[in-house]
């Protein structure tokens, strides 16, 4: 049966200027946003500082949160291979990381820790930070390579470059790391923090050609009032954006994983322990993430 349709009255300016600005959306990307209270993660950051004199973030919680997560959940744990998902085996979390400027040039890149759910939240901060220290002082040759090549592509030919070597990277599965390509570089998921900019919301645009299906973004923690036992009482709130690609994961399953990030997030002890200082001043704790409903 035909639509029942009938003529719409004549577009105004702004109308005209938009049907002639924009095409047909073809871009898969979706969008979430959860609340999450953030008093117990705020203590428990305080305490691990406290008693191992590391450096913890909100965003190394989030970024060990979803990579647990992504173990409870395998199925979100996906790449686009021949516009066909596939599995991921390994579980990594990328990290976008500031790089300061060099010769009047800040750049943005990656800091990535692959199996970061078969490691304590201890191990992962180590390892983390050790992957973020290298790239901000660009002592990642790798990474460093890799720049000044993409220096020297054209603006014209950027995108067909990033496209075949996306193609070569994934949908080939090619090891590029004699031509001095990193391996996997991007992992499962990518966190960008929003509130180290003091912003308290927005919504991190997909990267295609990194194929990472799943990229977080926690907010600014803020002041709120937050009703407890019917009072009013003063409270701690962030928000965690989720922008993920449609085409490989459905709002249901990202609701799973949105809530087992909140969850862990609202209480961080009864997930990886309280923080203890053992000899030599390495924190005790849980060998993985405990799974939140």
């Amino acid at each position: 049966m035909d639509l029942d349709l009938k003529p719409a009255p004549p577009p105004g300016a702004f109308r005209k200027l938009a049907l002639g600005t924009w095409r047909s959306p073809r871009d898969p990307s979706a969008y979430a946003a959860l609340e999450v209270r953030m008093e117990r993660a705020l203590a428990y950051l305080e305490a691990y500082r406290a008693l191992t004199g590391r450096r913890l973030t909100v965003t190394h919680l989030v970024a060990k949160a979803a990579a647990d997560a992504l173990r409870q959940y395998p199925e979100a744990n996906v790449l686009l291979r021949w516009n066909r998902p596939s599995l991921r085996r390994d579980v990594g979390v990328c990290v976008l990381v500031v790089q300061p400027a060099e010769t009047g040039r800040a750049d943005l890149t990656t800091a990535t820790v692959h199996r970061a759910d078969t490691l304590s939240l201890g191990a992962f901060v180590e390892e983390m930070e050790s992957r973020i220290s290298d790239v901000r002082a660009r002592r990642d040759a790798v990474i460093e390579r890799g720049k000044r090549r993409s220096y020297r592509i054209p603006g014209l030919f950027m995108g067909l470059a990033l496209r075949l070597l996306s193609f070569v990277w994934f949908t080939l599965n090619v090891d590029l790391r004699w031509v001095g390509m990193p391996r996997d570089p991007f992992g499962s998921v990518a966190v960008t923090s929003l509130g180290s900019l003091g912003l308290e919301r927005g919504y991190v645009a997909m990267v295609p050609y990194t194929r990472v299906p799943l990229l977080l973004a926690p907010g600014a923690v803020r002041r709120v009032p937050v009703v407890e036992d019917g009072v009013l009482v003063p409270g701690r709130q962030m928000a965690l954006t989720c922008t993920w690609d449609a085409r490989l994961l459905d709002v249901e399953l990202i609701a799973r994983v949105l809530r087992h990030i909140g969850a862990t997030l609202e209480d961080p002890e009864g997930t990886w322990g309280a923080p203890t200082a053992a000899p030599g001043g390495e924190p005790r704790g849980a060998a993985s993430g405990t799974a939140v409903g």
